[in-house]
């Protein structure tokens, strides 16, 4: 089966931003359409390709399935308090497994709707803000890991696309 989808628009932040928090909402916002578009148009069989041999668990999809987990704990649960399962309990971290129907699409809207629950969650605190379900963080901080972590991800699915069928850049 082949993934249609098209492309998510990606706009690059302002050059000359001064909101810190916002600054970093619109790249992480970047990284976001980045890497969903490193899914689209891509077959179930190559997005679900686990080509690394030393990282059998290693694919697209569970690329996007983990950052979605990582939104949810860090965004959702972490900095906005919300009563959500969190979808990385076990160990090894079960957010990059595949079940037998995800696809492109189904992930990507998974991922997707995440990002509105992030939204939610971020339209009620400050970057000096401490994150509302331990304390332990600010926002700032949270934020500015959520979006490395999600920077490092799309350079892994910058390689795994390569290796699924040739496609580079951004």
């Amino acid at each position: 089966m082949s993934n249609t989808s098209s492309k998510t628009h990606r706009s690059w932040p302002a050059r000359l931003a001064w909101d810190e928090l916002r600054l970093q909402l619109d790249f992480l916002q970047f990284l976001r359409a980045t890497a969903v578009n490193k899914l689209a148009g891509l077959p179930v069989a190559q997005a679900a390709a686990t080509p690394l041999p030393t990282s059998p668990r290693l694919s697209a999809l569970g690329v996007v399935k983990h950052l979605t987990a990582v939104e949810r704990w860090w965004l959702s649960i972490e900095t906005g308090g919300a009563d959500l399962p969190s979808l990385w309990v076990g160990s090894p971290d079960p957010s990059w497994d595949l079940a037998p129907d995800d696809t492109p699409a189904s992930v990507v809207a998974a991922y997707k709707a995440e990002w509105a629950r992030s939204e939610k969650a971020l339209r009620r605190v400050g970057p000096d803000d401490r994150t509302r379900r331990r304390g332990e963080f600010t926002v700032r901080w949270v934020v500015a890991h959520v979006v490395q972590e999600t920077a490092r991800h799309v350079g892994h699915l910058d390689l795994l696309r390569e290796l699924a069928d040739g496609e580079v850049g951004e």
